[in-house]
Formats: C-alpha cells, structure tokens, sequence
C-alpha cells in the first residue's frame, strides 16, 4: 500500500492513473476488463487506454513513467531483466499478504469466494496449523454442515 500511496500523490495533479480497489465491496471483474478479484490479487494488472491489458512487472514501469519516474524501472525494458524482475516479482506476489502482516493470499481469496456466493464471511473459520497449511471450513447454503477446505 505504500507504493500506491506513493504513485497516487506523484499522480494527483495529472490524473494520468486511475487506480481500481480491488478489495472494494463494489469491485466489478467487468467494469475491469474481466479481470477478476481472483486474477488482481495474483498479480498486478494494468489497462492502457487502448484496452491492452499488462501485468507484472510492466505495470510497475509503465506506472513509474506515467509518473515521471520511469528511470526507476528503465533497466526492465531489457527482456532479460524482465523476465527475472518477474520471476521475484510472482514470489513477492504470491507471499506479500503474509509477509505485510496479513493472511495468506489463499485465506483471502476463499473468504472472497465464500462471500461472492453468498455464504458470509467466512474469515473466523480459516486456520493456520503452524506448519504453512490452511484449513478453512467454509459455510455452504443452509441445511447442510460446513465443508473443509485446505490450500
């Protein structure tokens, strides 16, 4: 969130960026291109003004342009450097809710999943056992007991 933050002042006065909260309650995977909550909370996207959806790394330079910065990920145009930008990049992507101090990636999209079906929240009932692995035990539709789920 600090990076955001960060982009969005540099940002304030141009408007060049729009950013979308994914974590809204009002998130709408169609009026983002079908990019769903699922595929936003993998990875970073980005829409260009011409429909061109990009991700990962890209976005970051991309972004960093827009905001007169474009120095700070100029050595990514390289194919080279990309490609290992994005292979830390999906490490950090795939961890960082952990390693901000917030549940894993894994918790928070079956408590999205839970809530889009209608079924509540389900972020009481996900479990870690201490060894890295999972266990939540999501609501199913009335009338029938709770249905464990592990990542």
């Amino acid at each position: 969130m600090k990076e955001v933050k960060f982009l969005m002042k540099r940002d304030a006065n141009a408007g060049k960026i729009d950013f979308v909260d994914i974590a809204s309650p009002s998130y709408s995977a169609e009026a983002n291109l079908g990019i769903t909550f699922h595929q936003a909370m993998e990875r970073i996207h980005a829409i260009l003004p011409d429909g061109t959806i990009v991700q990962d790394i890209e976005v970051f330079r991309r972004l960093y342009e827009a905001v007169g910065l474009g120095w700070v990920y100029a050595i990514t145009k390289y194919k080279v450097v990309e490609n290992v930008g994005n292979v830390v990049y999906h490490l950090w992507a795939k961890y960082r809710t952990q390693m901000t101090g917030r549940e894993a990636l894994e918790v928070i999209l079956q408590r999205r999943q839970a809530e889009a079906a209608g079924l509540g929240d389900a972020g009481s009932l996900c479990r870690e056992d201490g060894h890295g692995n999972i266990s939540c035990k999501l609501p199913v539709a009335s009338g029938t007991a709770a249905k464990p789920a592990q990542l």
